[in-house]
């Protein structure tokens, strides 16, 4: 697998990519514990991380947020996750920041003296946090795992990963809607690439969907399935915030009947192995109300057809128009209505709260 900025050697995609021998070995459903709070904290770049990141004692600020977390686990209020995470200039992320889903709630500028006090107002106490104020944020939020120093499968799938995710971005013009970072162990390694997706489902609520063995040639798919259509890729599906894993694993058995295989063959893969390159097929998805929506992979185009037909002749080619597709956008005009009325409630009540807790305090 290689890319315009990024290549691994034959020996490396043999050996820990996407063409290794334990590729598609293990069953995927069921390997996400059970949780109902994600926290994500900024931190340092990938290449800074060393192997245990929340026990190093050259890395402060997550070895005390892993310990208050720890310390303070039965005092908080529902099960939560600890991940650090990479901030890049997309993203608008900076060291310090902390994520929280499913909340969507972001606080700026954690530092060292600040965790006790941050551990006990927001996670254990759920009200806002007395040194800052909340920010409530939206979008599509996409986690791959490139922690290198802890297992070197995730860091040679992650990283090609996430590029794959930027073009995406980049062709389907939403640039301001989804953003992709880099991430520390989420547990797994066999099952790299491993990533996580966070976003508003179509009633407002957000989900968290933990996807395993997912490589280059899965991005399109992911994008035109779960982040258009909030529809759950089964085959890829490892787990999923507020869920069983007895749960996940019998749900998708239901929905994958007769044993359908998940599986694709190493020969697939390296047929199929330039494709993260080039593609010069048009990738199309299926809108609402007779749309058809298509991006044009090799001119990094989006176009549409107004009206679907099952042999559409010369005239009918569809032209291009605008990068954002009919499918996208319909998606989040329904979705961001939700979601807007979700954040504007959030935000009223967080406002209120952190209003009535200063003037106690």
């Amino acid at each position: 697998m290689a890319s315009d900025n990024l290549s691994i050697s034959v020996a490396d995609d043999e050996n820990y990519g996407f063409r290794r021998e334990e590729m598609y070995q293990s069953k995927l459903t069921g390997t996400v514990s059970a949780y109902d709070r994600h926290v994500f904290l900024c931190y340092k770049t990938p290449e800074a991380w060393p192997s245990h990141l929340e026990a190093s004692d050259s890395d402060v600020l997550p070895r005390l947020l892993s310990a208050a977390l720890k310390a303070r686990k039965d005092d908080l209020s529902v099960k939560t996750k600890l991940t650090i995470f990479s901030g890049r200039e997309e993203t608008g992320f900076s060291d310090g920041d902390v994520l929280i889903f499913p909340e969507m709630v972001k606080y700026r500028g954690l530092e060292d003296s600040d965790v006790d006090g941050f551990v006990d107002d927001v996670l254990v106490n759920d009200k806002p946090w007395a040194s800052r104020e909340p920010e409530v944020f939206t979008g599509s939020h996409v986690f791959v795992c490139v922690h290198a120093s802890r297992d070197r499968r995730c860091g040679v799938c992650g990283p090609i990963l996430i590029q794959k995710f930027e073009e995406e971005i980049g062709l389907r013009g939403l640039k301001d809607r989804v953003y992709v970072s880099p991430c520390s162990h989420v547990g797994g390694h066999k099952y790299a690439g491993n990533l996580i997706i966070y976003q508003p489902g179509v009633d407002g609520k957000t989900t968290g969907h933990w996807y395993g063995y997912v490589t280059p040639e899965d991005v399109s798919e992911l994008f035109e399935q779960h982040i258009a259509k909030g529809e759950v890729v089964e085959r890829l599906l490892r787990g999923q915030m507020g869920t069983n894993p007895e749960e996940v694993q019998k749900e998708v058995e239901q929905k994958l009947p007769n044993g359908e295989d998940t599986k694709k063959s190493k020969d697939e893969i390296q047929e199929n192995g330039d494709q993260s390159k080039v593609e010069t097929v048009a990738g199309c998805c299926q809108g609402s109300n007779g749309f058809t929506c298509c991006r044009d992979e090799s001119s990094g185009k989006s176009t549409r057809i107004e009206e679907t037909s099952k042999e559409p002749s010369e005239d009918q080619v569809p032209k291009k128009t605008s990068k954002l597709s009919c499918c996208w956008t319909e998606k989040w005009e329904q979705s961001e209505i939700l979601t807007a009325v979700a954040v504007i409630g959030a935000v009223a009540t967080v406002a209120v709260a952190y209003s009535i807790y200063r003037r106690s305090g």
